[in-house]
């Protein structure tokens, strides 16, 4: 296979297992790396690959953003996320442009099947995302997590954001703390997180997200 990959991940441990997993399966590509996003952009200025396997938390990135930047500088390259985030991010991340998620959870077996499909058919979509999309597609779920929320629950995601606590939001909402208690078990719930580490990341993660 004369194929050139590009895995661009933070962690030297990742980028390692990786390569050592597609190498042993594939003779004949060329793997490089990438530890930062401008470094990525720079390499991919500099050549073309067919293939980036990309980590949507590396330093420097803008998330979302960073699908439609990569495909503008190289418009045919194919992009597999490589992410421990669940399928509804995932789904954004196609949404947007990516050719296909694996969560970095996942076997030797998936990795290689996931890059396999992207080489045979220019996709790789699980079971578990493709029913998401076809849901968002036929307006049953919303496109993007956040927009579940409702209003009063987009008020209590933006202040745990702001690192208030549930008395300071009660206060600060002029709501029973009870009330407050309720809400948020309902936006971990939505966001199908379990706790406040988990609803800062998300709220990092799409920091450019405009509500509906």
């Amino acid at each position: 296979m004369n194929k050139k990959i590009i895995i661009a991940d933070d962690h030297f441990v990742v980028r390692l297992g990786t390569t050592l997993i597609l190498e042993s399966h594939y003779n004949g590509i060329r793997i490089a790396h990438a530890e930062s996003y401008s470094e990525l952009v720079s390499k991919l200025h500099a050549e073309e690959f067919n293939l980036l396997i990309l980590d949507i938390n590396m330093p420097e990135s803008q998330y979302l953003k960073m699908i439609g930047e990569i495909k503008a500088i190289q418009p045919s390259l194919k992009i597999l996320v490589f992410s421990v985030y669940d399928d509804d991010i995932a789904a954004q991340y196609i949404i947007e442009g990516a050719d296909g998620y694996i969560n970095k959870l996942s076997d030797e077996s998936n990795i290689v099947e996931a890059v396999e499909q992207v080489f045979q058919t220019g996709k790789y979509y699980s079971p578990d995302i493709m029913t998401r999309i076809v849901a968002y597609a036929k307006k049953d779920v919303p496109a993007h997590p956040l927009d579940s929320l409702s209003e009063r629950e987009k008020e209590i995601f933006d202040l745990l954001l702001k690192g208030y606590g549930n008395i300071e939001i009660s206060n600060e909402l002029n709501l029973h703390l009870s009330t407050i208690s309720t809400y948020k078990t309902r936006v971990f719930k939505k966001l199908n997180i379990k706790n406040t580490i988990d609803l800062v990341r998300l709220g990092e993660q799409n920091r450019s997200h405009k509500f509906k």
